[in-house]
């Protein structure tokens, strides 16, 4: 007997395929779906949250937020700074010499100061540059979280400005004038913050521990400080480094007569508030700051900033600006001013630039 064949017909193919697109579709259109979903929903939704400030390369910076930000970090540094010397537990220790062949202190309260600063300021903008004083261990890494808030006057003062986060370097000075705070003079000391844009100064903040007394200001901006009214242009006050004061005095009094004042003083921060309308009891005024010798730029970038957002000026002695890029140290010396004739100042002391160099 022959064998036995099995003929399908040409509609039942057909019906065979069809339920076999229909398992098929059943199987996977779930899948699909769901990675679909899943594709829209990692897309960023128009008017959703934005990429937190400076978190990214290409970011941007709000200029009154890092202000806000700034002022809380010289504040939270200053608490350290005076819990430190009242309490007494400096540690005391040289970490260097000077240009000049000084010995440089180093305290309990420059470091706290700074793991405090650095770490508010570096949470809060991730993607900004920020240069210290002092070297930050990541050994002892402190979160400081900020929360957001921007306090009252400056926002009533201060519009937002949105710059590129890598055009911002911050310059952050732990505690100002480490030697007055190991001798308990505790006028002359501050904690500052500086933000240059472009290596130019625009936000400066200096704030003064032992008073809770706090200035800043932001360049084309606003500031809770003011000049003073009246300046000597004749025979002004000039204050300087403790250190200096013989080295200016001669050349100033031949410059501008012998009741010219010199007027030494501890801490760059200081020296700049003494050419402002400064609300404190124990606070010196000066016409002029002037400063011979080589000194680091997270010294002066505070008060350059603040000196600038006022219409005054801070130049190294020969007229040139300083550059807050590059090096942490400027060669030239200083000169600053304010509501004088800054030009006429620097072409009446010649020599003092060579003095700088010695």
């Amino acid at each position: 007997m022959a064998p036995m064949g099995i003929r399908l017909s040409p509609l039942g193919m057909a019906v065979f395929c069809l339920l076999g697109l229909g398992v098929l579709y059943h199987l996977y259109s779930g899948f699909l779906a769901g990675r679909f979903a899943f594709f829209m929903l990692s897309e960023p939704a128009a008017g959703g949250p934005e990429t937190p400030h400076g978190s990214a390369p290409g970011g941007t910076v709000d200029l009154r937020e890092l202000l806000a930000v700034s002022v809380l970090a010289a504040v939270r540094g200053g608490e350290e700074v005076k819990r430190v010397r009242e309490g007494n537990v400096l540690n005391a220790k040289a970490k260097g010499k000077t240009r000049e062949g000084a010995e440089e202190q180093l305290t309990t309260g420059d470091l706290l100061s700074n793991r405090r600063m650095f770490y508010l300021l570096k949470g809060a903008f991730p993607a900004i540059q920020i240069n210290s004083e002092e070297r930050v261990d990541t050994a002892d890494q402190e979160t400081v979280s900020w929360d957001h808030s921007i306090p009252e006057d400056i926002k009533q003062k201060i519009q937002p400005k949105e710059v590129p986060a890598e055009s911002v370097t911050v310059w952050i000075d732990p505690l100002d004038a480490t030697q007055e705070y190991t001798e308990d003079l505790r006028q002359y000391v501050t904690t500052m913050v500086c933000v240059a844009v472009n290596g130019k100064p625009v936000i400066g903040v200096i704030h003064k521990p032992f008073s809770s007394y706090t200035a800043w200001a932001m360049v084309d901006g606003g500031s809770n400080v003011k000049s003073r009214s009246a300046y000597n242009e004749k025979t002004p006050r000039i204050i300087v480094s403790r250190s200096h004061a013989g080295k200016v005095e001669q050349v100033a009094r031949q410059t501008f007569g012998n009741k010219t004042m010199i007027i030494p003083a501890g801490g760059a921060g200081y020296k700049v508030l003494a050419l402002l309308d400064v609300p404190e009891k124990n606070q010196e005024e000066a016409d002029v700051y002037i400063h011979v010798t080589y000194i680091k730029k997270w010294d002066i970038c505070a008060g350059n900033a603040v000196l600038r957002a006022l219409g005054g000026h801070m130049t190294t002695l020969t007229g040139e600006e300083i550059s807050y890029t590059g090096s942490d140290g400027n060669e030239g010396g200083l000169i600053a001013s304010i509501n004088m004739n800054h030009k006429a100042l620097i072409e009446k002391l010649p020599d003092l630039e060579k003095t700088s160099h010695k």
